[in-house]
């Protein structure tokens, strides 16, 4: 008789009772706003990114997995917007990876999510441009907050973590196979 990993029947049980639980639509309506506040503040940090979608202006990047879906709208001005109008998109994004422990351990490891395109080819490409170039510098918004000093020691330590966590699940036996 074969024996299951603790690990892997949690991760069963989680996937189980998380299926049936879905947000009501405000609370996903205000995450979806907030994190488009947040890409904004980002995207506002590197000219280079707002010119590539003032090019691509009104056009619609749908983003899929599971459940869980986020339709996205570059402006005239270079930044998104959550469209008023949810036309079909120009571009649609469907994570292929059901599993969110296999997504994190992805993350983690530094690999992309298999991800289906169904689109606009030109468009694709400049969101994966704007994915691979475009950073969140936390440390220069954190020392806004506190100072260079302070902020400096928080982000060494956060990097230090960030490694140990990445090594650690680099180092998990059978970390280099696919979840069945």
């Amino acid at each position: 008789m074969a024996t299951q990993s603790p690990f892997s029947l949690a991760a069963g049980l989680v996937e189980q009772f998380g299926a049936g639980l879905q947000p009501p639509p405000w609370v996903v309506d205000e995450l979806q706003h907030r994190l488009v506040l947040f890409l904004n503040h980002v995207l506002m940090q590197e000219p280079e990114a707002q010119a590539r979608l003032v090019r691509q202006k009104g056009r619609q990047v749908r983003m899929q997995w599971r459940g869980f879906t986020l339709q996205l709208a570059s402006t005239p001005a270079g930044l998104l917007e959550v469209p008023a109008d949810v036309a079909p998109p120009d571009l649609l994004l469907t994570v292929t990876e059901g599993s969110p422990f296999a997504l994190a351990q992805a993350a983690l490891r530094g690999d992309k999510p298999a991800v289906r395109i169904e689109g606009d080819v030109q468009l694709a490409a400049e969101v994966n441009w704007l994915v691979d170039h475009v950073r969140w510098d936390a440390e220069e918004d954190l020392s806004r907050l506190i100072g260079d000093a302070p902020a400096n020691a928080i982000a060494r330590a956060a990097r230090g973590a960030a490694q140990a966590l990445q090594q650690f699940v680099r180092a998990r036996p059978g970390a280099d196979k696919a979840p069945a």
